[in-house]
């Protein structure tokens, strides 16, 4: 059986679906018995589920670049 901490790292992988089938089997059978990692689990998808909906994007190198350029600027 794997770890609490092996599961959580598990989970956020399969948020984005770089799991394999054993860690996908791993981390439900893992869930089955721990508690406290299947609430983790669920938290964590409800926090994804969040973040795809408000569309949310990173900054482009480019845009990066221009902030730190004006932060520059300022001080």
């Amino acid at each position: 059986m794997i770890t609490c901490e092996e599961a959580q790292t598990i989970c956020s992988k399969n948020q984005y679906k770089e799991t394999s089938w054993q860690e996908r089997f791993s981390l439900r059978f893992h869930l089955l018995m721990c508690k406290a990692c299947a609430k983790f689990s669920k938290k964590n998808t409800q926090l994804t589920g969040l973040c795809e909906e408000a569309s949310l994007h990173a900054l482009t190198d480019t845009e990066k670049t221009e902030i730190k350029k004006t932060l520059s600027r300022d001080s």
